[in-house]
Parts: structure tokens; sequence; C-alpha cells
């Protein structure tokens, strides 16, 4: 597995451009961790109380983090300030060719059920059809920026797949034909073990899937390109309001996206 133990933009650009995903080792430590746990995991609480059925069915993960119905302004804040963060933020520039725009926060967690299966998939293959899947490879600039808040077996990958379409094998298997299972192994796919502090930056039309095992916590943001129907999906009630605005390091990953949505 191809990983930078510090930060060096050129080499994770490159990383992502042949595979599609690159790890930042140790980009944050356990003080500056501290308080985005305590908020993820009052927001995990608060979630799992007012979703109770679906999370003991079948969830593994939660979204919208940033938004009021789950967090205070001071606790949605916490989580604004990483986003934007001049931390987190050279990690994001190293990975898109346009200027980055804040779409969505998600929380990833083992399924209550221990043999629950995991899933290889694109995440555009919940609202695309396949042709449209396709285009995506070329069209849809989506990452994903997983920061685990405790050691993880993390995600396992096919590296490359953010260019290429599947091969039938991997199609067979994502799609659930010809007799395969989404959670049958891939010769190809790569699994990326993860500690707390770490980030992974990947393509969200890569072939992936989830590691489930050890009570994994991740903390995923998802950022885009400057376009309108990517943004479409974006709840304008996971925005910051201008006050929080003028304590975000970069505040113009969330200004663009306000621009973008009128």
């Amino acid at each position: 597995m191809n990983n930078t133990e510090q930060m060096d933009g050129s080499a994770c650009r490159e990383l992502y451009r042949q595979q599609g995903y690159f790890v930042v080792r140790n980009l944050f430590d356990g003080m500056s961790l501290r308080p985005i746990r305590r908020v993820v995991d009052r927001f995990f609480e608060t979630w799992k109380q007012q979703n109770e059925d679906f999370y003991a069915s079948q969830a593994v993960n939660a979204a919208y983090l940033t938004s009021s119905t789950y967090l205070n302004a001071a606790e949605r804040l916490v989580l604004f300030r990483l986003i934007g963060s001049q931390q987190l933020m050279p990690v994001v520039h190293a990975a898109m060719s346009q200027p980055p725009c804040f779409m969505n926060t998600q929380l990833f967690f083992d399924p209550v059920n221990g043999e629950q299966n995991n899933y290889w998939h694109r995440d555009p293959q919940y609202h695309l059809s396949l042709e449209e899947q396709q285009q995506a490879l070329h069209t849809a600039e989506v990452i994903h920026v997983r920061i685990p808040l405790k050691a993880e077996r993390g995600l396992e990958l096919v590296p490359g797949t953010h260019q290429r379409w599947d091969t039938p094998e991997e199609l067979a298997v994502r799609l659930e034909q010809d007799g395969r299972c989404k959670h049958d192994d891939l010769a190809q796919g790569v699994p990326v073990a993860l500690a707390a502090g770490d980030a992974l930056v990947f393509s969200a039309n890569m072939i992936h899937r989830g590691l489930y095992g050890g009570e994994r916590l991740a903390l995923d943001i998802l950022y885009c390109a400057p376009q309108q129907e990517l943004l479409a999906f974006v709840d304008r009630a996971c925005l910051p309001d201008d006050e929080a605005m003028t304590h975000i390091d970069e505040p113009a990953v969330f200004a663009r996206t306000l621009a973008l949505l009128g």
C-alpha cells in the first residue's frame, strides 16, 4: 500500500491520479482528535436513539452530521472548522483538479448484526444508470476524506477504478449477477487499514467496500467539484451560517457550495 508519512502535495496528487486514493499517516494527533471525537460521539448517541430500528436492523453509516438536528451550534462549529481547516484542505486540494465544494458528512460504524456482510460498490450506482456511471468516471469529481477516530480495518479498494470501468468479474460481483454476491472477494482488492489520526482520501467513483470489525468509528467528509448537478445532494441545513464562517480557516469550501445553490 502506498502512503505518505508527511503530507507531500505532489506525491499525493500523483498517487491519486494513478490509483484513486492515498493515505496521509498521522495527520491528526490525539489532542486535535479529542474534540472531534466528543462531537461525533454526541451525534452517534442521539442518532441511534432517533433511528433505533434502522440501526438495529441494517445500518452501517449515518449522514448529515453538521445538521442542527443532532448537534448544537458549538458542536457543529467543531466539524465546520475541521472541514475547512488549514490542516485538512491541502489534502483535499491534492486530490481535486477543481476548487472543492463541501458536499456532506457521514459516520461509518459496524452493523449490530456481526454476520451482516459488507458490499462492493461505486457511490454513483445508487442514483445513476450503468451508462451514467461510466460517464461519471470522467465528469463527476467527488472524494471522500476518511478520518478514523479509532484504529480500524479500514476499506478495501480496487486501484485505478476511478478511471476505468468494471471488469466482467467486478461488475458481476458489484451487481450480484451470474450467481455472484456483492461481498465476494475481488482479486484486485487492496485492503487499507487505518489508525486514529490517519486520513484516507479516495474517489467516490472507485470500486470499494468497508471492512467491518473492531467497533469502527470513522468520519467521512465528502467534497466535490463546483457543479450544480453534484451539489443537488447537499442539504442546506448542513451548511454554516455567516457567524460560523468567520471562525473557519478556509471558508471558501462552503462559500462555493452556497453560491452554486443560489
